[in-house]
């Protein structure tokens, strides 16, 4: 019976691994599908709008409508840009092409620009690439991370460390917020996604915070 019970579990273990890696995946199908439709769609009529204002700036735009044509042209290139943002953000380039460190710190450096938060971003190895699995991972739990601290903690500043030790990567994240109580967490707070994706790694993560105190999170996998 024990035996049995035991392959059962470890057979419910292996549906569920599986059920999760199949909803990532999706879900990494799903954005790049929708990067590539704002890129050939909404991108390209956008860019169509900027060039046809530029040729009524140049040839039958009077004097009393130039002041609205500048700002109907600034508003399709504010709205170029977030197109672009979008894409980066659902399918961000720079991991792909220069690794998982790179692009962790971009994405510090634009939570930084963008919000009241200060972020501090540090590494204790040089750039090294990893498998894309572990990598499009730990970006997406970044942004994760990033996302719950600014949604809920009223942190004003952000420490994000990336670290090799002894064969182990590991990714320590923590805020000086308000915190919380871990016995009240809800599913919904961003934990069990995150517990999904590290899992899926073969990894382990720890989240520590009380109220008034900040929160830690820390992953940890071994990549050697």
């Amino acid at each position: 019976m024990l035996k049995n019970q035991a392959e059962l579990r470890a057979m419910h273990d292996a549906r569920q691994t599986d059920l999760m890696n199949a909803v990532f995946e999706t879900q990494e199908s799903e954005r790049r599908r929708l990067a590539e439709d704002l890129h050939d769609s909404v991108g390209q009529v956008l860019s169509a709008i900027k060039l046809n204002l530029h040729r009524l700036d140049k040839n039958c735009v009077s004097e009393v409508s130039q002041p609205l044509l500048i700002d109907t042209r600034k508003l399709a290139d504010e709205c170029i840009q977030e197109i672009r943002n979008i894409i980066q953000n659902v399918l961000p380039p720079i991991l792909t092409d220069y690794g998982l460190l790179i692009a962790v710190e971009a994405l510090c450096t634009k939570v930084e620009n963008n919000t009241h938060i200060k972020v501090n971003f540090t590494k204790n190895f040089a750039d090294k690439r990893f498998s894309n699995e572990i990598e499009l991972a730990l970006y997406r739990i970044a942004q994760e991370l990033f996302g719950n601290a600014i949604k809920h903690s009223e942190a004003t500043v952000i420490n994000l460390n990336m670290a090799l030790q002894a064969g182990y990567l590991i990714m320590e994240f923590k805020d000086n917020g308000k915190g919380f109580n871990m016995g009240d967490v809800k599913q919904g707070f961003g934990l069990k996604n995150l517990q999904s994706r590290v899992q899926l790694i073969n990894g382990e993560i720890n989240t520590y915070s009380k109220p008034l105190s900040g929160a830690i999170t820390i992953i940890k996998l071994k990549v050697a």
